[in-house]
């Protein structure tokens, strides 16, 4: 499995595309692609047949996957885009922000 830079329930923000200065939270992250699904970020309009989800059908807007590469973790210290190191603390990895030297929770 990869190694990615990015978790689900972080804060991140968008460096390109249509929601470009956007941040959100990450609901779900897909290794497989490369992509994270991010709240409120890559809306787009699915047409849904009824069901008992959507009894009524039609079109149902929801979050499509964002590349991992357009994203950048945010750092809990200063609120900003930064990038992420990793290290040992305690016998257990742990992702540090660069900017501040905060750990990632």
């Amino acid at each position: 499995m990869k190694k990615l830079h990015i978790k689900k329930g972080d804060t991140v923000y968008v460096n390109a595309g249509n929601d470009k200065g956007k941040t959100g939270k990450v609901l779900e992250v897909i290794p497989s692609k490369d992509r994270a699904i991010v709240e409120g970020i890559n809306i787009v309009s699915k047409h849904a047949k009824p069901s008992p989800k959507h009894p009524q059908g039609g079109i149902v807007k929801q979050e499509a996957g964002v590349h991992i590469s357009n994203l950048q973790v945010v750092d809990p210290k200063t609120g900003a885009p930064t990038r992420i190191s990793r290290k040992v603390v305690d016998g257990k990895k742990v992702r540090i922000a660069k900017k501040s030297g905060e750990e990632i929770k």
